[in-house]
């Protein structure tokens, strides 16, 4: 349904946020227009995952712990889920990366800035007990580095920036964007590319044989003279019409070359070509039309 991501400074309020926001959630979900449709709240954060503070006293830690919020957030993303993000998402690479995911997924996005000063979240953050507190030094590189979320780029958007002493939420512009807003196409590098049938092959060289058989057949019977004749398989009857001379074995043999090599392609690599239908109806229906056009009169 929804990724929302929480950011902010250290200590800068955000899970007091998320508890707002989920206290609302909670009651929309509890309307009779909403009731029924099974929706659930996922709140994923550091303490979620067992994340000391301590990861992000040096990046060699807090690389494995930004992937183990992201695989996390990943796992829960569904069209009835709206998955929050309570972290600090400070590196606009990252919240890129979450865009990404949540477009892949086909689910809605938004930004919750939760904006507070640095001597504040200091404050904060010596009020907390020590298992819960990150060291100075950490505290001041961390706001240092932290990269401020921006309206004006995509994967930041729809922003909504929650001053730290603002007592409540927007929660109708909240609402409209993970229940109505704008979900993202994925890009065509991350679209599941789709596959061919295991037999299509098989069902392709058996089609074409067929068919070439039935127009063999009928010329030995016909003596060449051409027209329309019938191509029965066991779920339906095509029509094909031949030009008025003999053709060669060897012609219907070339063409049934290059028809296969067109195919060829989408069937051994993946391509991703969104209309090919591997039946054996379908088949036989593009082959008789590929050797109608190709066929010289």
């Amino acid at each position: 349904m929804a990724l929302v991501t929480i950011t902010g400074y250290p200590c800068s309020g955000k899970t007091k946020r998320v508890q707002q926001l989920t206290n609302f959630l909670e009651g929309q979900f509890r309307l009779p227009e909403y009731s029924k449709l099974n929706l659930k709240i996922v709140v994923i954060s550091d303490d979620s995952l067992n994340l000391p503070r301590s990861v992000y006293n040096d990046t060699r830690s807090e690389k494995p712990a930004r992937g183990a919020l992201f695989s996390t957030v990943q796992r829960y993303m569904n069209p009835s889920t709206i998955v929050i993000l309570d972290s600090l998402n400070y590196i606009k690479g990252f919240r890129y990366q979450l865009y990404c995911a949540a477009k892949e997924t086909g689910v809605r996005v938004c930004t919750l800035f939760i904006a507070a000063m640095p001597n504040q979240c200091i404050e904060w953050n010596n009020e907390r007990d020590p298992g819960f507190a990150y060291t100075p030094d950490t505290l001041e590189n961390l706001i240092m580095r932290y990269e401020e979320p921006s309206s004006m780029v995509r994967w930041d958007s729809p922003l909504f920036t929650i001053p730290w002493d603002e007592t409540e939420l927007p929660k109708d512009q909240i609402w409209f964007a993970i229940t109505q807003g704008d979900i993202k196409p994925a890009n065509v590098g991350t679209r599941p590319t789709p596959q061919a049938p295991t037999d299509a092959l098989q069902v392709l060289e058996n089609t074409t044989v067929s068919i070439i058989s039935s127009i063999t057949s009928e010329q030995i019977t016909s003596g060449g003279t051409g027209g329309t004749i019938n191509i029965s398989f066991p779920t339906n009857k095509f029509q094909i019409s031949l030009p008025a001379r003999t053709i060669t074995f060897s012609e219907l043999q070339r063409l049934k070359r290059a028809f296969i090599n067109m195919y060829k392609k989408v069937i051994t690599q993946g391509a991703a070509e969104q209309r090919v239908d591997f039946t054996e109806e379908s088949i036989a229906r593009k082959f008789i039309e590929y050797l109608e056009q190709n066929m010289q009169a």
